[in-house]
């Protein structure tokens, strides 16, 4: 395991990535309802303690899969914890991303990065990588903190989107946050 970097989330404090306010706030049903259906692969890359992934895959019914992405086996230890011996553990798959990639070959129809983007050092070679994960049709929802992150980064972000070769088909509105929802 790695030593734990500064720009990353620390796994101590997980607790405040998934809790009741937050459910309550960004509740992940209502927000990822519009873009997941049975039968959907879904990465959510920077899943820390698994507060989307287990509502994705919640919301697959009985087809489809998520792989829960992290940098942090802590993280990855955090989601296992809650899913061992459910129904759950068959449509999770965790996955430890390397330090200067994901490390995945396996392609997706949907990549959720929610506040997760601006803890990578090299955010090009993050969104072309992401690109080349897409199923063809496949859409990334990229959401970032507005008390982390400014106007004039996440600007600097849609420049670096548009060279990467994806395209910005909304803006979806989620408290808090700023949103980009991307094709290939």
């Amino acid at each position: 395991m790695s030593k734990a970097r500064k720009d990353v989330c620390p796994v101590e404090r997980a607790g405040g990535l998934d809790n009741s306010i937050r459910r309550w706030l960004q509740n992940p049903k209502q927000l990822l309802r519009p873009y997941i259906m049975e039968g959907t692969d879904v990465l959510d890359l920077g899943c820390g303690p698994g507060f989307f992934s287990i509502e994705i895959a919640k919301l697959l019914n009985n087809s489809g899969k998520v792989i829960a992405a992290d940098l942090q086996e802590g993280m990855l230890d955090k989601v296992r914890q809650k899913i061992q011996g459910t129904a759950l553990e068959r449509k999770i798959t965790l996955h430890q991303c390397q330090e200067q990639s994901i490390g995945l070959t396996v392609k997706v129809d949907f990549i959720l990065a929610f506040y997760m983007v601006h803890e990578v050092p090299d955010r090009q070679k993050l969104l072309e990588e992401l690109k080349t994960l897409l199923k063809p049709g496949g859409k990334i929802l990229i959401v970032e903190p507005k008390f982390h992150v400014s106007k004039k980064s996440f600007e600097s972000l849609l420049i670096e989107i548009e060279k990467a070769g994806l395209k910005v088909t909304s803006n979806p509105k989620i408290t808090f946050s700023r949103a980009v929802l991307l094709t290939a």
